[in-house]
């Protein structure tokens, strides 16, 4: 019992870590979407999703006729999502436990893989995303936001990742940078 309440607990204080101070307005979320150019009927994978900061809006971006699927290996923001999804009426949305090496996308494929504050927590990037390839639908992209080092607590803890080496490591795993939409604190590049 203990542990259960633990695990809400847990996830409760990471959700309020992930959304809180004043992450609207320094995450432009209505911008990101808008650089997406998400179309109705798109399968996006938010990959890292946590407690769907991006997932519910990407959601709405697709439509009833798209769908996105909340992928994280944490098992408590998964429920959360799945329960989230559930009370806002959001069929369109799944929620898929990762490993940590493998996104476990379905075999339908994805036409977006979207991730946002997760990339530099990654281990051997270009070999994630080299893996992750064969869940891309034909003309497929793949969108990265990270911190870049600008604000004291992603260049005190390392929690961030240079937009270069976003782009050296991407481009290793076979991918060529399509657009770099400009952000206040952070890198947002796609590819394709």
């Amino acid at each position: 019992m203990l542990l259960a309440g633990c695990f809400v607990g847990c996830t409760a204080l990471k959700r309020w870590a992930y959304e809180g101070w004043g992450r609207d307005t320094w995450q432009q979320p209505e911008r990101v979407i808008e650089a997406l150019r998400l179309r109705p009927g798109d399968r996006v994978a938010d990959l890292g999703s946590g407690g769907g900061y991006f997932t519910f809006r990407l959601a709405r971006a697709v439509g009833p006729a798209g769908h996105v699927y909340a992928v994280d290996v944490d098992e408590g923001m998964n429920d959360y999502i799945v329960e989230r999804a559930r009370d806002e009426g959001l069929g369109n949305v799944s929620a898929i436990l990762a490993q940590y090496d493998d996104p476990l996308l379905p075999e339908c494929g994805v036409d977006m893989i979207f991730t946002s504050n997760t990339y530099h927590h990654l281990q051997d990037r270009s070999a994630y995303f080299r893996n992750a390839r064969r869940y891309l639908r034909p003309g497929g992209r793949v969108a990265i936001i990270d911190l870049a080092g600008k604000g004291w607590f992603d260049s005190m803890f390392g929690h961030w990742t240079p937009a270069a080496t976003i782009r050296e490591e991407m481009e290793a795993a076979g991918y060529r940078l399509d657009a770099e939409p400009p952000l206040p604190r952070q890198s947002f590049l796609i590819f394709r």
